[in-house]
């Protein structure tokens, strides 16, 4: 599993938020077409790589039981594109012993288990630490469920003596941009029940994400020449642009200032000129009543803004990207228990805490197929400090082994597989 993970963090597959292709860069395409051969090399029946870029691939049933249902897991191939993806070169550290390490080609980039912000180091003392070398991120998020989900695959097809029920592997593009399972066909993804392997610290089985949506402020200013711009009324929407970031309430509702349970309002970009601005945000809050006052707060800032300049043009657009999935999970235990237990059974303890973002498990559990997220071992991911451990790696590896087992043992008297018009594989249980 470490020699897949080294070679698939190697290629360059970050994600594209400005392209309109599926997946929106061409790297994530040579990954996804080189595990469409590594499945089919090791005997995954079905491996087959749609047209835009979802790979899915089964593992068949090896118990005698009728009745198990098809559990789904599945990882994303994108990185991120908040910090540079190219050319990266993971290090392996073995035996770490808690030292400060300065990152190669970067020694301003350290990894250091006494800074306060960095305290999950100490969780790798002892253990072979993997980082990238100072330039780019790692990509453990979510290479690290790649990695974990064909070496599930590679164990089940070659020690043909664990007893599972029917499993599909799903491998998707843009997770990080928002579109993991725009093209995700739930009917033919043909599960009953599913997991993301795309969480952080070992022993994490998360049922609730943040609600999401996307704001788009749009000013238009006036344009003139600047020697004359008091003259002719110049309206420069840069300088609006920089009011209404200013009046954004950082100091009680930015990703700086929260945590835990509360929400946010980030602005991700701003691009444009005197004559027309862009800002992007990003509205987050576990509850949903949190996450429509975010919006009224943005609306209400534009229309101040309208209203101190009336020359300027000032357009806002909200879009909703995606719901907490702990709205359904809330009410749908038996995923979640087995998954908890499916740890204990590993030698791990498991926790539930809510993730202060999203998966692809929130949108497919709000399209009827229950879906939380399990642990990959990654940590501190979309920057040059990232790091996974190979034996978390293995960990997580053997959560998932004995959730297999589970459903087995389980699974017949799980889910109801009847199925809703629409729903794909809904579970009703």
């Amino acid at each position: 599993m470490l020699e897949r993970f080294l070679r698939y963090v190697r290629i360059d597959t970050q994600s594209d938020p400005t392209s309109g292709g599926s997946p929106s860069t061409d790297g994530q395409w040579i990954l996804l077409r080189e595990l469409e051969q590594e499945l089919r090399s090791l005997g995954a029946v079905d491996a087959r790589l749609t047209p835009r870029g979802v790979l899915l691939a089964t593992v068949p049933a090896t118990s005698p039981k009728a009745g198990l249902p098809t559990v789904g897991f599945l990882a994303h191939v994108d990185t991120a594109p908040d910090f540079p993806g190219a050319r990266v070169a993971p290090l392996v550290h073995p035996h770490y012993a808690g030292q400060r390490i300065a990152l190669p080609d970067d020694p301003s980039q350290i990894l250091d288990p006494g800074d306060p912000r960095q305290a999950d180091l100490a969780l790798a003392v002892g253990k072979d630490l993997i980082t990238a070398s100072g330039r780019t991120l790692l990509g453990a998020d979510d290479k690290a469920g790649v990695a974990i989900l064909v070496s599930l695959a590679d164990t089940l097809l070659t020690e043909r003596g664990i007893l599972h029920g029917p499993l599909r592997l799903c491998f998707t593009p843009d997770e990080e941009v928002g579109r993991g399972v725009d093209h995700v066909d739930l009917e033919e993804l043909g599960a009953q029940v599913a997991y993301t392997v795309d969480g952080e610290a070992l022993g994490e089985v998360n049922r609730e994400t943040f609600s999401a949506a996307e704001a788009v402020v749009t000013i238009e200013g006036l344009a003139t020449h600047p020697g004359s711009a008091r003259r002719h009324g110049m309206v420069n929407a840069v300088h609006l642009a920089g009011k209404f970031l200013c009046a954004l309430p950082r100091e009680r509702a930015s990703p700086e200032a929260t945590d835990g349970r509360e929400g946010f309002v980030h602005p991700t970009a701003v691009e444009g000129d005197a004559a027309r601005t862009t800002v992007r945000l990003i509205l987050r809050d576990h509850e949903e009543a949190g996450l429509a006052a975010k919006g009224r707060l943005i609306r209400s800032l534009c229309r101040a803004l309208q209203a101190s300049y009336p020359s300027a043009r000032v357009r806002c657009r909200i879009r909703r990207q995606y719901s907490n999935m702990g709205r359904w999970l809330g009410q749908i235990s038996l995923p979640v228990e087995l998954a908890l237990e499916a740890n204990r059974r590993a030698g791990v303890a498991p926790s539930c805490p809510p993730i202060r973002g999203g998966t692809d498990g929130a949108r497919l559990t709000e399209r009827g197929l229950p879906t939380p997220n399990l642990s990959c071992g990654a940590h501190n991911p979309h920057g040059p400090l990232e790091w996974v451990t190979r034996q978390d790696l293995e960990k997580s590896l053997n959560v998932v082994l004995e959730l297999v087992r589970l459903w087995e043992e389980r699974g017949a008297a799980g889910p109801d597989r009847r199925r809703s018009r629409g729903s794909g594989g809904k579970y009703n249980g």
